[in-house]
């Protein structure tokens, strides 16, 4: 994961086309202002933005004592400073925007600073399998799907596995023939919530906490539950084979996205910065934004990544599901297209990739990384059942899962040791880099 130049000519460019109910018509914004301070010099940047630009009083969080945070992101009055990871979310009023710009451009302890986006859970919810609504905030792709025949679908999930005791997906990637179970090792999910009383989830859930004003950990979506159970479900589930790659893994469950499936970046950087306080080894994000073609990727987001691999975490997000193959391909979702995140497609039971899975097309980041098992994905859902869902969101936490393994195997290993060990262990596939990247998972 090579990191991409930063420009700083960027700071405070608004892609065309804002704003919009939904994912498919045009990039949300908030008001806000997501900026990135030099670790080593915090304040300085924080005073020359309250000097020049207005903005709102300053709020401090530190380490993984968040507190009240979710109120704070809400409040028109306040600034949010997340001391942990040096960024803030800034409130300014319409006519300081310019000013902040400026003072962000010329001001050396601010290393970057960007309109803050709104970001949508990523599944792909096949009328059969659970009803649309469910996942109502990302967009409807009833559509896409209707424009797929049955035959298609079919042919594109190969031939049937024996999943009487394992997955496919789990058979895929090789960890029914693992002997690892990520022993102790924390990946932080952050998502929907969990549900925290699912019989399968109950031992593996370390710490939970809501980034979303009003609403509990509790997952009142399903999209979050099921990610984790693919990252951390039992040995022996209660019903069905076996779902999940790291057993035994340890899982810090952070609310980012509210029930309906959004949220913003504030909500995000608020739950990473808990998430690496909390000494997680992986983070895993099935969450994302659109990016047009030719769009480079957030400099907040690459900065941040850079200092959580520095810092020994690894951060893993789905490359998106906007696609329409074989015509139609589109760029990988932010922050999945940040070259220092490694960004997951998406495969059908026949390994090749699945026809909503996006793909690197966008040149300075923006590549696939790795391929993982993406299509008819049974994990948990709410309300103690289980569920078939498919997305580049199902496929992010059997990455995360197999970080995992990886982890409790190379207990003294860095972040980029960790990487370049999962790409290395990938299966190389026949379809092109651009949408498969390393190839397919395998676990160790």
């Amino acid at each position: 994961m090579a990191n991409g130049p930063m420009d700083r000519r960027a700071f405070g460019e608004r892609p065309n086309g804002q704003g919009g109910p939904g994912m498919g018509q045009g990039t949300e914004y908030t008001g806000r202002y997501v900026i990135l301070l030099d670790p080593s010099n915090q304040e300085s940047g924080l005073n020359a933005l309250r000097s020049s630009a207005d903005i709102a009083s300053v709020e401090r969080v530190r380490g993984a004592e968040v507190g009240n945070v979710s109120e704070l992101l809400e409040r028109p009055d306040v600034s949010v400073h997340f001391e942990e990871i040096g960024a803030a979310v800034v409130e300014v009023r319409s006519d300081q925007r310019h000013a902040l710009v400026t003072t962000a451009e010329a001001e050396p302890t601010i290393l970057a600073a960007e309109p803050e986006r709104m970001v949508y859970a990523m599944p792909i919810t096949a009328p059969t399998q659970a009803p649309t609504e469910f996942y109502p905030a990302y967009r409807s792709d009833e559509e896409i799907v209707d424009r797929h025949t049955r035959a298609e679908i079919a042919a594109a999930q190969g031939p049937a596995s024996d999943e009487q005791s394992f997955t496919w997906g789990l058979q895929a990637i090789r960890a029914n023939l693992s002997h690892l179970t990520g022993r102790g090792v924390k990946v932080a999910v952050l998502d929907t919530g969990v549900d925290i009383t699912h019989p399968d989830l109950v031992g593996c859930i370390e710490d939970t906490m809501s980034f979303v004003v009003g609403e509990a950990v509790e997952d009142g979506n399903g999209h979050g539950t099921h990610c984790i159970g693919t990252v951390a479900g039992p040995a022996k589930p209660q019903q069905g084979p076996r779902y999940g790659v790291a057993c035994d893994a340890r899982i810090l469950a952070g609310k980012v996205l509210n029930n309906g499936g959004s949220g913003a970046d504030g909500q995000i950087l608020a739950g990473m910065a808990w998430a690496v306080a909390r000494g997680a080894r992986v983070i895993s994000m099935s969450l994302g934004g659109l990016v047009r073609p030719g769009e480079l990727f957030p400099q907040t987001y690459e900065i941040l990544a850079q200092r959580a691999l520095e810092r020994g975490t690894v951060i893993v997000a789905a490359a998106g599901n906007d696609s329409d193959r074989p015509p139609v391909i589109h760029p990988v979702s932010r922050p999945a297209n940040c070259p220092s995140i490694l960004a997951v497609a998406a495969l059908d039971r026949a390994l090749t990739p699945s026809f909503f899975s996006n793909g690197g097309i966008n040149g300075q980041g923006g590549e696939i990384n790795i391929a993982a098992p993406g299509r008819d994905v049974r994990s948990a859902a709410p309300r103690g059942r289980y569920q078939n869902l498919n997305g580049t969101s199902m496929a992010t936490p059997h990455v995360a899962g197999v970080l995992a393994l990886l982890a409790e195997a190379n207990p003294n290993g860095s972040a980029t040791d960790l990487v370049a060990r999962l790409k290395a262990g990938a299966f190389p596939l026949a379809q092109p880099v651009r949408d498969v990247g390393s190839g397919l998972l395998q676990a160790p």
